[in-house]
């Protein structure tokens, strides 16, 4: 059986969920009117109005696309109770050069770097991935330097 190409979280998963609501629900309605009104404005072939709300549409229609994509074809991994070692779900605390940086390990489709929330695939997320607390841990970053830490703390 070939492993799913997106990893989730429970919470991730949720929501995915959620946006898709929104989107196929109330998005999609607000969408339509805002097209409705432009096409009120007159000759649509030179109306930014509704070039604007067309490609808002075509944006929303496919960020729908993906996100049912994604939930079709994700595994979502249960994030163990009880673990000593970094696996998908876990928050992680570590010694980055002095300096006390805390990660939660996602699956790619969840990542965000805005929220800590770092994917499993990505060079740090994947050097963390099976190590325990007090291990130290070397990862190559994207411009080639090595990035060495410690893991001060896990949690799950």
């Amino acid at each position: 059986m070939a492993e799913s190409e997106y990893v989730l979280t429970q919470e991730g998963k949720e929501k995915l969920e959620e946006e898709l609501h929104y989107l196929e629900n109330e998005k999609r309605a607000e969408v339509g009117e805002r097209i409705r009104v432009a096409r009120e404005f007159g000759d649509i072939s030179e109306n930014s109005e509704y070039d604007d709300a067309k490609n808002e549409q075509a944006q929303m229609e496919a960020r729908i696309a993906e996100i049912n994509y994604i939930l079709s074809e994700a595994t979502v991994v249960s994030t163990p109770k009880r673990s000593s070692k970094v696996n998908i779900g876990a928050k992680v605390t570590v010694d980055w050069g002095g300096k006390e940086r805390v990660f939660n390990i996602v699956g790619s489709a969840e990542s965000n770097i805005a929220e800590n929330k770092i994917s499993n695939e990505s060079p740090v997320g994947a050097a963390l991935i099976g190590h325990k607390k007090g291990d130290t841990v070397t990862a190559t970053g994207p411009t080639g330097r090595e990035i060495s830490m410690v893991i001060l703390k896990i949690e799950h």
